[in-house]
């Protein structure tokens, strides 16, 4: 484990960047809470993997769940803890989620810690995409593991699962043996396989059927939902333009 993080001038612009851009757009908030709540029952509990400054965070909490939150990011984490770290219904946990329990190096990009990402495939892609021009990853850290397994094992089988980790989704997903009723992951077109992967993975799992949000929209693309084939098939077609989405997975 690093033993100290020093948070820059730049680290606190980019927090400032993300807080503006997801706690400040109201209509975004109010789409994000009525599609959540389709998952996320009162009284429920919601997992917030990836949980960067906390905008799904609160969204469950408002929707009057307990929340885990998981983000491995030191500076980001203290952005989370200051935002809910008073909510007694927010856990917080300054860590990674993968396959198995230990360590990873973290690939920080301190302008857009958005996309600080454990996996150099995900680096390698964004280099040949135009969507993606500029992006830097200009230090490593190294961060605790854990999975969600372990996560379940302390809070119990969650409501939903939301899952945004830059790359790092399937590691998340092979750390998974229960089977919650519903979940999300994120997904890039420039990393069309890993969300390929995710779905065969899913159905290794129990029987879910799925459907897909793209970029901020927070509203599903498709009128019904339907098997991995036909979703891994829509993915697979999606121009680059489409930049990225989440697929939503319930079970049947």
């Amino acid at each position: 484990m690093t033993p100290a993080f020093p948070v820059t001038k730049a680290h606190l612009n980019a927090i400032h960047k993300s807080l503006d851009v997801y706690y400040r757009d109201a209509e975004r908030t109010a789409r994000m809470d009525r599609l959540n709540a389709q998952f996320v029952p009162k009284a429920g509990l919601a997992f917030d993997i990836g949980a960067h400054v906390g905008d799904r965070t609160g969204s469950f909490l408002r929707l009057g769940a307990t929340v885990v939150a998981a983000e491995p990011q030191p500076h980001v984490f203290r952005a989370l803890r200051l935002l809910y770290g008073g909510c007694d219904r927010a856990k917080l946990h300054q860590t990674a989620v993968g396959a198995e329990r230990g360590t990873l190096d973290l690939h920080v990009n301190t302008d857009n810690p958005t996309i600080t990402t454990a996996s150099p495939d995900l680096i390698a892609a964004a280099r040949t995409s135009t969507q993606w021009q500029g992006q830097v990853w200009d230090s490593r850290i190294t961060v605790e593991v854990t999975t969600l397994d372990r996560l379940i094992a302390i809070y119990g089988i969650p409501d939903f699962i939301k899952i945004d980790v830059e790359g790092h989704e399937l590691e998340v997903l092979k750390g998974l043996s229960q089977k919650p009723c519903a979940l999300s992951f994120e997904f890039t077109t420039i990393q069309k396989d890993v969300a390929l992967d995710c779905l065969t993975q899913m159905n290794t799992l129990g029987r879910y059927e799925f459907n897909v949000s793209l970029g901020e929209g927070h509203a599903f693309v498709n009128p019904s939902w339907t098997d991995a084939r036909a979703i891994q098939s829509q993915i697979s077609r999606l121009p680059m333009r489409a930049n990225s989405g989440d697929v939503f997975a319930r079970l049947r």
